[in-house]
């Protein structure tokens, strides 16, 4: 008798329990994001290599490599690299180009990439420079072009994407007259706003460093 009252008052409850769940309003939590810590004072370096006709300054939390992504072949020059930041899955790109000089690119034809050859002029690598940032136009929900003559001899734009596009954060810079070199952040993960906004503010300021202290050495 006692165990059959248990188990009656055991059925009560759970069954009490069920009724409850189910009447009661679901809440969803809030999406969150990995916390990341980032360094609380900045140190910088200068990459200042012998055969390279440019020096700026990087963080010493990057690290510089050799780009070797030109569709899976050599880049145009020696003097493309990237500065790494694997703690935070992102790259700044590095592309420099001479001004007027002769190069070989890839012509996307009906039946795949072939090798041509064309002059790089300066009004050639600016507007390619607009044309690579206005790709990202489709995922952005705003560009923003900013002027910039950090320092004498050396000129050219950034441009600040909104929305989840693949890199917010581009530039190039030239003297008009020889050398020219692009510029861009990128992350290794699924473009998100909201997620590599606090990264890419950090590493802005690394940029606008690297912009204020490059100096051409021809």
């Amino acid at each position: 008798m006692k165990k059959s009252f248990f188990l009656l008052f055991i059925s009560v409850i759970f069954f009490g329990a069920i009724l409850v769940s189910c009447n009661s309003d679901s809440t969803s939590k809030p999406r969150g994001y990995y916390r990341i810590d980032l360094p609380q004072k900045k140190e910088y370096r200068s990459f200042n290599r012998q055969d390279f006709p440019y020096s700026f300054d990087y963080p010493t939390y990057g690290t510089i490599t050799q780009d070797s992504t030109f569709f899976d072949d050599k880049p145009q020059n020696p003097f493309w690299i990237n500065i790494d930041f694997p703690q935070y899955d992102a790259k700044i790109y590095l592309s420099y180009l001479s001004i007027n000089e002769k190069v070989l690119f890839k012509e996307k034809t009906a039946a795949g990439y072939k090798d041509s050859v064309g002059i790089n002029t300066l009004s050639k690598l600016i507007n390619d420079a607009f044309a690579l940032t206005n790709k990202h136009s489709i995922k952005a929900n705003s560009i923003d072009e900013i002027e910039i003559h950090p320092s004498p001899g050396v000129n050219g734009f950034i441009f600040e994407v909104g929305g989840n596009a693949a890199s917010l954060k581009q530039f190039y810079l030239t003297d008009s007259t020889r050398n020219f070199i692009r510029g861009a952040l990128y992350f290794n993960a699924t473009p998100n706003e909201d997620s590599v906004k606090p990264v890419s503010q950090f590493l802005f300021q690394d940029i606008k460093q690297l912009i204020n202290s490059l100096r051409w050495k021809k």
